[in-house]
């Protein structure tokens, strides 16, 4: 009896984003590490809250001012021409937010700078423009569908350039860290892969006791493990005190609205696409040509 011959199917724009994010992410040494903390009072909290900010603007920001605070968390190994560290100014998250195109499901990022000087509504504004605008609008989104048709190896030296050259250009890009997040579908992510130093997550949050386990996945080349650990305290202290309170107090912030005690070169924008003006470089080499400020 014949049996019927399957099809060949070409790789999504999508599909050959995560490849070469994962054929990077292998070579980093990454370990995991977990805490259960209680969130019981933010459930009210953001309940009551105007805009009623999602879970994940609220880890954001958290991870944000803790990474402000501790400038490890800002650092990213460079390999070439020589190993060394660069430190960012300030935390840019790359949040992974899955969007449909072609009639299927895949995973595109969401460029969000500078967080910890931005309000829960702002955060949430951004993220339903990165879920609801049309793909082609959004400048990451479409550059990842377009950088998707170039060749494979000529993508895969251009993802080397980017996170081995240059430090800024690698922030700017890629961000300073990753959150991904299966939780409100009920499920936990065990070890997610990054080529970033750290990317976190979180699992499905109790709704009647507030628990949850949230993760580090840390690049160990650059960090230890006791160290995320501390680190892991610090965003549960953020969680349930500096967010808690903005919660309890905040009102829905207007693009007008600036905070006093936000430095002059991260002014947040409802379209996260679109970057603060930067500071000078920090990562140039001698005799290097100056660059102007990010744009995309």
């Amino acid at each position: 009896m014949h049996e019927p011959n399957g099809r060949y199917l070409p790789l999504a724009g999508p599909r050959r984003f995560i490849g070469d994010l994962v054929h990077f992410a292998h070579r980093i040494p990454s370990a995991p590490v977990s805490r259960t903390i209680q969130l019981g009072e933010l459930i009210e909290a953001r309940a009551r809250h105007p805009a009623r900010p999602s879970w994940v603007c609220l880890f954001m920001k958290a991870y944000a001012r803790v990474g402000a605070e501790h400038a490890p968390l800002r650092r990213s190994l460079l390999e070439f021409p020589w190993p060394r560290v660069y430190e960012h100014p300030w935390m840019n998250c790359a949040l992974a937010i899955e969007r449909t195109y072609q009639g299927e499901n895949g995973v595109f990022v969401g460029l969000f700078r500078a967080p910890e000087h931005q309000s829960l509504t702002q955060l949430q504004q951004a993220v339903d423009w990165y879920k609801h605008e049309t793909l082609e609008k959004v400048g990451f989104y479409r550059m990842a569908l377009r950088f998707s048709h170039v060749p494979r190896p000529i993508r895969r030296l251009l993802w080397w350039s980017t996170l081995n050259i240059s430090g800024y250009k690698r922030c700017k890009r890629f961000g300073t860290f990753g959150l991904s997040s299966y939780g409100a579908l009920g499920a936990e992510q065990v070890h997610p892969i990054s080529p970033l130093t750290t990317t976190m997550t979180y699992g499905p949050i109790d709704p009647t006791t507030g628990q949850v386990v949230i993760k580090l996945i840390y690049d160990h080349r650059l960090l230890d493990g006791a160290y995320i650990a501390r680190r892991l305290h610090d965003i549960e202290d953020t969680l349930t005190g500096p967010i808690l309170a903005e919660l309890r107090h905040d009102r829905p912030a207007t693009s007008s609205d600036r905070s006093p005690a936000r430095p002059a070169h991260v002014e947040p924008l409802l379209k996260p696409h679109f970057p603060p003006s930067a500071p000078e470089r920090t990562d140039r080499s001698p005799g290097s040509r100056a660059e102007p400020s990010p744009s995309s």
